[in-house]
């Protein structure tokens, strides 16, 4: 039977789009499913903020009125002014191993981006490169850490198949203080570099206050803009957007894990580092209720990992040594002893950032994950309207 492809245009479907991973993984033990109640919101337009700077479309695969695949197709219009470029992004590409499946999502996704006027069709990104991003090529053998994609081998054939290509491989290095000896393995121009912060340059690391979140968050939003700002694909966040991420990741926070930089009261740079909640949600079945909590707090004890989500500094700064700073206090926070967190994953960092990928090579690191962003030219895009109104599909919100 042919796949008939259908905008998402009701709460139904939308739940059949958040909830298809679950069957298409269903026997795939490396796959953590996420909590559907998160993914609703964050598919909210009402509610998440990166609708009020951009459209998007939802789409579903259906066999005999089942669905078979996704695909989102997506025009971010601060992403566009900020590159100065006219990409259109598609994400949450999830498929059966069917290439007639995958281009007919693929080619609706195309057609809906070139009625916009894009020139390129770019991804996956889920939404943009600040959400989960990247197609997994290498690393499948592992489960992922949180807010990273675990995707089925055969997807990347059915992406290049359909005639995208390389645009960007993202890097995810593991650092294990096992591999660490006596919490003095880094290279030792990093601890010595370190040690100059404080001394030479009167600078400060301190946790962030979880009890002052709010203004913790602006602060690290005005390093996060600032240090990224010239990275490949990267659009900044708005004060708003800062704040609905904030809201979401605060159950997980941990401040142990958190750091600022500052100097004369100016914050510097600053690093996030999430411990690994996939160790509970691996257990859950994407549901919180009814027992969800409490499978959540169980496990919570017994997480060993974290992922370093950012760290940067601003880059008027960067000369001071304070990303080795907060290289070291992640170094002196972890505790193998007490079998707490005592490994984890940083990144992810762009292929091209030699410094970075030095950096982790000078800490004992190894690449274990790699993700990969496809593109490919739209001949003949069509002009945009002068006038769109933005798509709104009416019962999505909760």
């Amino acid at each position: 039977m042919p796949v008939e492809i259908q905008p998402v245009a009701s709460r139904r479907d939308l739940t059949r789009f958040i909830k298809l991973p679950m069957r298409l993984y269903r026997n795939e033990p490396h796959w953590i499913p996420p909590l559907v109640a998160e993914r609703r919101a964050f598919l909210d337009r009402r509610k998440n903020p990166f609708f009020n700077h951009a459209e998007a479309e939802f789409f579903l695969a259906l066999r005999d009125g089942e669905p078979v695949g996704r695909i989102c197709a997506h025009v971010d219009h601060h992403f566009n002014e900020f590159q100065g470029n006219d990409w259109g992004l598609f994400g949450f590409f999830e498929c059966e191993n069917d290439h007639a499946t995958a281009a007919a999502l693929l080619d609706t996704a195309r057609e809906w981006l070139r009625e916009r006027g894009r020139d390129r069709m770019v991804g996956p990104m889920d939404f943009t490169t600040n959400d989960e991003c990247g197609l997994l090529v290498e690393g499948h053998e592992r489960k992922p850490l949180i807010l990273e994609g675990w995707h089925h081998p055969y997807y990347r054939e059915l992406l290049e198949g359909w005639g995208l290509t390389k645009a960007m491989d993202l890097y995810m290095w593991e650092l294990r203080l096992d591999k660490v000896e006596d919490k003095g393995g880094f290279h030792p121009l990093i601890h010595a570099t370190a040690k100059k912060v404080t001394a030479e340059h009167g600078v400060t690391v301190r946790h962030m206050r979880r009890r002052d979140l709010d203004s913790e968050i602006a602060a690290f939003l005005e390093v996060y803009n600032k240090a990224w700002a010239h990275n490949w694909a990267f659009v900044p966040l708005d004060e708003t957007e800062a704040r609905w991420y904030s809201k979401n990741l605060r159950p997980v926070l941990d401040e142990r894990w958190t750091w600022i930089a500052e100097r004369d009261g100016e914050v510097l740079g600053a690093a996030l580092t999430l411990p690994d909640i996939n160790r509970c949600l691996e257990h859950m079945n994407g549901r919180l209720l009814p027992f969800g909590w409490a499978k959540f707090l169980w496990h919570r004890r017994k997480i060993d990992a974290c992922r370093v989500l950012a760290l940067g500094v601003k880059p008027e700064y960067q000369d001071l040594g304070i990303a080795a700073a907060l290289y070291v206090e992640h170094l002196n926070e972890a505790d193998p002893e007490q079998k707490k967190i005592w490994w984890g994953e940083m990144g992810w960092i762009l292929e091209t950032n030699d410094a970075m990928n030095r950096a982790m090579e000078g800490m004992g690191g190894k690449i274990v994950r790699r993700y990969r962003i496809f593109e490919r030219e739209l001949d003949g895009a069509a002009a945009p309207p002068e006038e769109r109104a933005w798509e709104t599909v009416e019962g999505l919100a909760e």
